[in-house]
């Protein structure tokens, strides 16, 4: 059999906070920028889920891609599509929302899920602006 890997591409926008509480104001400011700004500031989002496994020879895809689809937008993109990540998302309580930490914490939410439809969860790719990529591995 061959490995195949596919990818699925999602979208969403979402408000957060680069901050430590026990700092102050101006010490967040120091680390993490303009990032820290007390009254927030968003992003525009780009997901991609990439799963790998093996070719069905009865419906020639790895996975149906309208189930990938609908397990991420309802495991993920509608927990965080126009949220505030720090106040709003359950599995980012208590974490410093990053782009890192933000795509951890998706590949946790997915991996048991897409495990459960036979298949491998690859990697998790988020694109925060133009030119900030992350990409996490497990």
């Amino acid at each position: 059999m061959k490995t195949i890997f596919l990818t699925r591409r999602e979208r969403f926008n979402a408000a957060h906070r680069m901050f430590r509480p026990e700092w102050d104001d101006a010490k967040n400011l120091e680390i993490f920028g303009k990032c820290s700004n007390p009254n927030w500031h968003g992003h525009n989002y780009t997901l991609f889920v990439t799963v790998k496994g093996e070719l069905n020879p009865e419906t020639g895809y790895v996975v149906n891609l309208k189930t990938l689809s609908k397990l991420i937008n309802e495991v993920i993109i509608d927990k965080l599509d126009h949220k505030n990540i720090n106040l709003e998302v359950d599995f980012m309580k208590g974490k410093i929302a990053s782009s890192e930490s933000i795509a951890i914490s998706i590949w946790e939410q997915l991996e048991p899920h897409i495990k459960m439809m036979g298949i491998e969860l690859h990697s998790i790719k988020l694109e925060e602006t133009e030119n900030n990529t992350i990409e996490y591995f497990g």
